[in-house]
């Protein structure tokens, strides 16, 4: 291990990822769920994305914002999911110093980016449902790649100091990494200096981005659902729920085990230290799994798009 004590200035050359401190001996065991997982994660969105890029009538505003979710998904789970399987099976727990703050700045800025996402996709229904006549010279293409240089540079921009503020701090307390991933707070508890700015960036980071987001989401489903309620056909009334049933499920999934992770973090000793680390992990996995095939479930669209596709790679 590259690591030295002799002086308070010295860095850390590699972190060891312990994952969880309490099942050392048993935590191998988790690999037996997370395989099945990312191979579904992984397989699902990749063939929604070549559903996407291949049907013709899936070149659309609305299925091209569900690649950009797909995409997100993908470089979410490669980016964590792989390491702790490393991990499970084969011990391998050391990680660069600039590997671990790689890892900390895809995680802190593409799960923003995820959200801003959703966000965009809910605004998406909102003018479907609400304005249907001006939907087509609102929702263009032009529409979703604005949308996609906002997705990027609006989280990018607020989540870069993050890893920054980190790696600026000196390691020498130690460098064995109580998670399965570089989480920012994790990390910084390793430094010999103050993380207080390191903490309160984060929360604040956290909040106005995933916060905002979450609000402007419940307030758009909220003018669809009040113009739902008014129309005059059940028919299309049941179809417009349909529609937006999907997004609405992985939307209220995906925030709910965010929230409920951020909550036991901050619960401290009253919670496990494992139940927060698992929460981070499931939550890099589950919704990325999830995401496409509710999605190819309920989209008739999407469902015949991936019937083709597979029926065109036989």
């Amino acid at each position: 291990m590259a690591l030295s004590l002799n002086s308070s200035s010295t860095q850390v050359a590699e972190f060891l990822m312990i994952c969880f401190p309490g099942m050392q001996d048993t935590q191998h065991w988790l690999s037996v769920p997370l395989t099945p997982l990312l191979v579904l994660a992984l397989g699902a969105n990749v063939v929604l994305l070549l559903a996407i890029h291949q049907e013709a009538s899936l070149h659309e505003p609305m299925y091209y914002l569900l690649a950009i979710l797909s995409l997100l998904d993908v470089i979410l789970c490669l980016t964590v999911i792989p390491k702790v399987l490393l991990i499970f099976w084969f011990n391998m727990k050391p990680i660069s110093f600039t590997g671990c703050f790689l890892q900390m700045f895809v995680m802190n800025t593409f799960l923003p980016m995820e959200s801003s996402t959703f966000l965009i996709m809910a605004y998406d229904r909102y003018v479907a449902i609400c304005h249907p006549l001006h939907y087509p010279s609102i929702i263009t293409e032009q529409f979703v790649v604005k949308a996609a240089i906002f997705i990027i540079f609006r989280n990018l921009l607020a989540t870069l100091p993050t890893p920054i503020l980190a790696a600026r701090l000196d390691y020498c307390a130690g460098n064995v990494i109580e998670n399965c991933i570089c989480a920012n707070i994790s990390v910084a508890r390793l430094s010999c200096g103050d993380i207080h700015l390191n903490k309160l960036y984060q929360f604040v980071s956290v909040w106005c981005l995933l916060g905002s987001d979450l609000v402007l989401i419940l307030l758009s489903y909220c003018f669809i659902l009040r113009a739902v309620l008014r129309l005059q056909s059940g028919g299309a009334a049941t179809k417009a729920l349909s529609t937006c049933g999907s997004h609405l499920i992985l939307i209220l999934f995906f925030y709910t085990l965010l929230l409920v992770f951020i909550f036991t973090n901050k619960a401290g000793k009253k919670v496990p230290a494992e139940v927060p680390i698992l929460l981070n992990v499931l939550h890099h996995l589950i919704p990325p799994a999830l995401n496409p095939i509710v999605y190819g479930v309920r989209t008739q669209e999407i469902k015949h798009g991936i019937l083709k596709l597979l029926k065109y790679k036989k």
